[in-house]
Parts: C-alpha cells; structure tokens; sequence
C-alpha cells in the first residue's frame, strides 16, 4: 500500500471519528439545554401575561384558569387555541390568547394578544423571534415602546384597511430599516381580532363557565374532542 493512500485512509477515519464526536456532543449539549430553554420559554410566557393583564386587575389565578377554544389558521398554533381568563371577583374581565405571525423577516413571531370581551386590544407581547438585533427586534418592549400601540385597538378602530404599516396605507409605524417585521406583528394581530369576531358566542360561553368549585378547570387537551375548527371567512 503507498503512502499516499495509506495517509488518505487516516485522513478520512479521522474526519469520521471527527464528524461521530462532534454530532454526539451536540446532540449531548440540546438534551442538556432543552428543558432550561423550555422553563426559560415559559417563564418569559408567564412574565408576559402579567405585563398585559396585571396582577392588580385580577383576583383569579391566571396562569392557571385555562380554556381551550376552536382551533384556527388565523392563530396558527398547534391544536386548540389555549386562553388564559382574567376575573374579578369571579366575572371574566380579560383573556390572553396566543398566535403567531408567521412571515417575520426571520421567520416565526410568537405573540401573545389580550383582548377585554367586547374586542378591544389589552395590550400585546413578543414571546419569542429571530428578528435581526438592532431592526426588527423593536417589537420587544425592552426596545422600543412600538407594541404599545396597539392598546385600545379594535377591529373598527382603526379601520380595516388601516391595518397595516404607514408605508402600506395603514396607522402602525414602519421601522427604519425593518418594515417586514411590524407589518407581519400588524397582521397577526388583526387576525386575532378577526378570530374573536368569528368565535365571539363559544368564547363568551366557555369564559364565562367557571369550574365548578373544588374542581380544576379542564385543559385545554382534555376538551379537545368537543372543539370544532372555526370557519373562516
């Protein structure tokens, strides 16, 4: 055997043990960190919610007193829209439904969107994105006060067409630099006004069913049999 091929065989034993090495130290590393980014995901979650439905506003436990709602692809999130009910002193005052804006610059936008039960915006949160650092990560409130502007929205206010960025025709503020972003957070909130619209009478209905007491509310898996997908106009 030359030497030439004798130095190419190590070469390429090398490069396997090399690729074997390095692929288990990853995989190690994800299954390491998976649950501390997970506890880290809800923790931001649970931070969220309070942002827009503070503590002072509700006696229920919010994170807690959940209802499932009929799935949508105007809140494309896996299974049965989960909502979190805030009450005061056992009335319904608020809910918090998840969606996500799937034509970020960089993907999905995860969002949470608090509406009172006439269908005005509570306020708004990013949960999660791989927006660029610097323009598109102005939709946090750690960046800029931008998601404010949607508090007190409705879907009559502003109007329909009025539901988009300022270089689009609409009221909501463009980035310098990063107009793919806002428009894609505008939209997906728009959306969430249209789903409550569609799904008013069942929302009503399940939010304004408290357990009965003693009993822990269902979650949001144990009633999915009975949700129906809503229909979409």
């Amino acid at each position: 055997m030359s030497a030439v091929t004798t130095a190419i065989r190590r070469s390429a034993i090398g490069l396997g043990l090399f690729a074997i090495i390095t692929g288990g130290t990853i995989a190690l590393t994800q299954g390491l960190t998976k649950d501390r980014i997970q506890e880290q995901a809800a923790r931001a979650e649970a931070r969220a919610l309070f942002e827009i439905i503070p503590e002072s506003q509700h006696d229920n436990d919010l994170l807690k007193d959940v209802v499932a709602l009929p799935a949508s692809e105007r809140l494309p999130v896996e299974g049965p829209v989960r909502a979190w009910v805030a009450r005061k002193d056992g009335r319904p005052i608020g809910m918090i439904l998840p969606t996500v804006a799937p034509d970020g610059y960089s993907g999905n936008i995860r969002l949470l969107v608090g509406l009172d039960l006439q269908g005005r915006v509570l306020g708004v949160r990013v949960t999660s994105h791989k927006e660029t650092p610097g323009l598109g990560d102005r939709i946090e409130t750690r960046k800029s006060d931008w998601i404010y502007g949607f508090d007190g929205k409705s879907l009559g206010n502003p109007a329909p067409n009025a539901w988009n960025v300022k270089k689009n025709g609409g009221i909501f503020d463009q980035f310098t630099g990063a107009t793919i972003t806002p428009r894609a957070v505008v939209k997906a909130v728009q959306k969430t006004l249209v789903y409550f619209r569609q799904n008013r009478e069942i929302i009503r209905e399940r939010v304004n069913a408290p357990p009965e007491p003693g009993k822990r509310r269902l979650s949001p898996e144990a009633i999915a049999a009975d949700t129906q997908p809503a229909e979409h106009s």
